[in-house]
């Protein structure tokens, strides 16, 4: 499995993070000088800057000019955690194709303040020396890559694929990865090949809006699962479903699920697993954020853990590296025949150079690396908005506090209409996901979604303060219920 060893900034971050918990280090207390710092640690300056810089990003620490850096004070209580969503009585036929284009129309404008769209921002990615690839390829190979290739995909990418997989303890062999356009297609191939138009999929609740879109174009129902905001799903009320009614397919997110960032501890996965072996139902799982962790370790997807045999395994480099490359896989187990019927009659195979790329790319070893810098940048992105967050918007709101990934879910009280905030927004040049289009039956019309994947920058910042602004004014205008 591959692990991260903290970097000697990191090290000392955590270090100064302890003494701040045990009570070593007090709120208002002034930390010794850089130069003292890396004197006392035997590291650079520069090494000592940054775990301080690194610990004020995040709140810990307060910078004041010509006097150096003090721990920050208490804060008056970190906003709580959303609420874990209520159990449905019955699925959902699910109809959001029109929110969903108008969503994404708004989030591909760049004058708005981007924080709609869970999409990396190419300026983070810095994905020069995979575009370098590519033209390469092109330039010396393009005649030999200007046709078809297999319908599995380019050899050299699944090979580094499943080389990939094995560090989590996925044993996978190449000729197991089907090349996809996007885990979107590996998704709608998965669908489509375990379940026909009527039946139902478990899902989590909220799910990423991308899921629901797929499942009513395929004319599915969707069953929305209560889900915790750090545990995930309800393996008991999974349970109560399948003994009650017929279920297709389980669709999840492996880790830091899209909009809440849960993660289903290992021994629940394997609880989940067993459950759904009983019943003789698949799970399709989506481990799109799976790379970008924050902990030691990644987590492991279910298809890696004991009993994941009758699991359909979806992911792509799209969260990660390269959103226009349209790069995905799936692995797909028993279901391999019926996945690959249905990717020849839709896309027959996927375009070869963006592959050889890739390829390239993770060949030379610069894919590790490059996720080292971008699990620091999301990271420190995320302490940013929620730390915006926590100083602009009414102070009952709640947010999530995702261990991976790029976005944050936010709930306010009952009676706010994120719609409402969305028109507002939209006026003043910010876009961000309102929470009806992340559930079947449109539910979480309080909730919201912001993403962390742009820099963070005086813009970003702004954007938030002023939505948060508007929040609380809208909010004012609102009568409180009896029941708040």
């Amino acid at each position: 499995m591959e692990t991260h060893t903290p970097y000697r900034y990191e090290q000392l971050a955590e270090l100064i993070v302890g003494m701040i918990d045990n009570g070593a280090l007090a709120p208002g207390m002034r930390l010794p000088s850089v130069r003292t710092v890396s004197e006392q640690h035997h590291i650079s300056i520069s090494t000592a800057l940054q775990a301080y810089r690194l610990l004020e990003d995040r709140g810990v620490l307060v910078a004041r000019p010509q006097s150096g850096f003090y721990v920050a004070a208490a804060r008056r209580g970190a906003l709580a955690l959303p609420s874990a969503s209520r159990p449905r009585a019955k699925a959902s036929t699910v109809s959001i194709s029109g929110a969903v284009a108008a969503l994404l129309e708004h989030a591909s404008n760049s004058t708005l303040v981007p924080l709609g769209c869970a999409v990396p921002d190419t300026a983070l990615l810095q994905s020069k020396r995979l575009d370098l690839a590519l033209a390469r390829a092109a330039r010396q190979h393009g005649t030999r890559y200007n046709t078809y290739c297999s319908p599995h995909g380019e050899p050299r990418l699944r090979r580094e694929i499943a080389k990939r997989a094995m560090r989590v303890g996925h044993a996978l062999s190449p000729d197991d990865v089907l090349v996809t356009c996007g885990c979107t297609e590996a998704l709608a191939l998965a669908l489509s090949a375990v379940a026909s138009r009527g039946d139902t999929i478990a899902i989590e609740s909220p799910t990423y809006f991308g899921f629901l879109h797929t499942i009513e174009m395929l004319g599915l129902k969707a069953f929305e699962l209560p889900t915790h905001p750090t545990r995930g799903i309800d393996v008991g009320a999974l349970t109560r479903l399948l003994e009650t009614e017929p279920v297709a397919a389980c669709l999840l997110s492996s880790s830091f699920n899209n909009p809440l960032g849960a993660t289903m501890a290992e021994a629940d996965k394997r609880a989940l697993l067993a459950v759904l072996a009983r019943h003789a139902v698949p799970l399709i799982e989506d481990d799109v954020y799976g790379d970008i962790y924050f902990g030691r370790e990644r987590p492991k997807p279910f298809i890696a853990l004991d009993g994941g045999a009758n699991t359909i395994y979806c992911s792509s480099f799209s969260k990660s590296l390269a959103p226009g490359y349209r790069v995905g896989w799936i692995a797909a187990g028993a279901y391999t025949q019926q996945v690959m019927e249905r990717k020849l009659a839709f896309s027959l195979c996927s375009p070869v150079l963006p592959q050889i790329a890739l390829a390239d790319f993770l060949e030379s070893g610069a894919y590790d690396s490059h996720l080292r810098g971008i699990r620091r940048i999301f990271e420190e992105n995320l302490a940013r908005l929620t730390r915006a967050i926590e100083e602009s918007f009414p102070a009952d709101t709640k947010v999530s506090r995702p261990a991976g990934g790029f976005v944050l879910w936010l709930e306010l009280p009952r009676r706010f209409d994120s719609r409402a905030l969305f028109d507002g927004a939209l006026e003043q040049g910010i876009c961000f996901a309102p929470g009806d289009v992340f559930s079947a039956s449109r539910r979480f019309r309080n909730c919201l979604r912001l993403s962390a994947g742009h820099a963070w920058d005086e813009r970003m910042e702004d954007g938030v303060r002023r939505l948060g602004r508007l929040a609380r004014a809208l909010l004012a205008r609102q009568p409180a219920s009896v029941n708040e």
